[in-house]
């Protein structure tokens, strides 16, 4: 009877071990349809980003379009020097960083400062039919953005600029799409105008996120709507900014080609030459397709040493970075 009421024996401890990962063919099994939508973003990318960088190899070439990748000689970094002893490397350098300076201070803090004040909107249907109005020049093309600044500002015909000229006079007739120290004022308005509203989607998201408590809690400490934003909203959406700053620096130097060459003339390209014009100067109209390669190149690579550099210094800081 002793023996029938005896506890079992126990098992040997089994020792412990790392839990075994699921299997690649399991995981894409159970997430197959994360993985589905996330299939057209990756042969867009292998398609139109990847493959064709094996087309920056012509930067090390003389390239001859009947010779072919394999057929045409090398001249190895001939192309850079060229671009770096150059006349027009310094003048292209300046045009370009002055006008991601502009953009820096003007254009990079403007969605965050529109943001925060559609935040502090109570009346639900202004602040719906603020961010409508705000959005629409997101969808209009830079085409028909520059034709609207041309019908307001030219010398000719220009509302705006007859306007100015009825009231200061004749004297005041300036052909405002022509002149050099005007180019770069109404490249940073149109940017505004057409990429602000879009932008604080972002930040309005991040805002969203905001926890309502936070400000209950400042409140009940006594502090207004400036420390509130000072003190709750700044700080909740600082990791957005920071990412933001970390993607924007590495676009320093793509101040974009569509709407700089819409809005140079022949009077203004001392200061409306920029590195992206440049390389359509130099590779379409002017055949010159390894140099201009060169040229692209040189920009993209500053773009990633940026992007690095920023995302280091962030993390320096304390923020959180992209990696």
């Amino acid at each position: 009877m002793a023996t029938d009421l005896a506890p079992p024996p126990a098992r040997a401890a089994s020792k412990p071990g790392r839990r075994r990962r699921p299997g690649l063919g399991a995981a894409l099994a159970r997430y197959r349809w994360l993985y589905l939508m996330l299939l057209p973003g990756v042969v867009y990318f292998a398609l139109f980003k990847y493959l064709p960088m094996y087309g920056i190899t012509i930067a090390f070439q003389d390239f001859l379009p009947f010779l072919g990748y394999s057929g045409s000689p090398w001249v190895g970094f001939q192309h850079f020097q060229d671009l770096f002893t150059g006349p027009d490397f310094g003048r292209l350098m300046f045009n370009t960083l002055f006008l991601a300076l502009l953009t820096v201070v003007f254009i990079f803090p403007a969605p965050i400062i529109v943001a925060l004040l559609l935040n502090e909107l109570r009346i639900n249907v202004l602040k719906r039919w603020v961010q409508s109005v705000m959005y629409i020049p997101h969808f209009l093309s830079w085409t028909i953005v520059a034709s609207l600044t041309y019908l307001l500002f030219s010398a000719d015909y220009g509302v705006l600029s007859g306007w100015i000229r009825d009231i200061l006079g004749d004297t005041a007739k300036i052909d405002y799409v022509a002149q050099e120290e005007w180019f770069r004022p109404l490249i940073i308005l149109q940017q505004m105008w057409k990429l602000t509203g879009w932008g604080t989607i972002i930040y309005l998201a991040a805002l969203a996120g905001v926890d309502p408590q936070l400000y209950e809690a400042a409140r009940m400490d006594g502090a207004g709507r400036f420390r509130q934003l000072w003190h709750v909203t700044l700080p909740a959406i600082r990791p957005t900014i920071v990412v933001m700053a970390i993607l924007t620096s590495g676009n320093l130097l793509d101040t974009g080609f569509e709407q700089i060459w819409l809005m140079t003339t022949s009077l203004n390209r001392s200061v409306a030459d920029v590195f992206d014009t440049y390389v359509y100067y130099t590779g379409i109209t002017q055949g010159a397709i390894s140099y201009s390669t060169a040229v692209g190149l040189f920009k993209g690579v500053v773009g990633c040493i940026l992007i690095f550099g920023s995302n280091w210094l962030a993390k320096r800081l304390g923020q959180r970075g992209l990696l």
